[in-house]
């Protein structure tokens, strides 16, 4: 694995370092596209606590943020989701 791919892999792992990243990357896989406000509707956390954690995974790449009026839509980066598979994969080759 090169270094920059060992970069990539670890970025991907830090953000789904916390059990709420990855719940709410599976919520935006489930249904594709979202507002912070929907999330936070589906989790029992304050909004502050969910823009958090969706600025974590969007500065890994892993989701990207649209601005819709005085929204954001969040969905998932399919690109990033499939390098982050393929490291996977890759991990223990030499």
């Amino acid at each position: 694995m090169k270094e920059n791919e060992t970069e990539r892999l670890a970025g991907y792992c830090k953000a789904l370092g916390h059990p709420t990243r990855v719940l709410i990357l599976r919520k935006l896989i489930e249904i594709n596209r979202c507002t912070c406000g929907s999330i936070v509707d589906e989790l029992p956390l304050a909004q502050s606590t969910v823009s958090a954690h969706l600025k974590v995974l969007r500065e890994s790449g892993l989701i990207h943020g649209e601005i819709e009026g005085p929204k954001t839509c969040y969905c998932v980066n399919p690109e990033a989701i499939s390098d982050m598979g393929t490291l996977m994969q890759t991990l223990g080759e030499r």
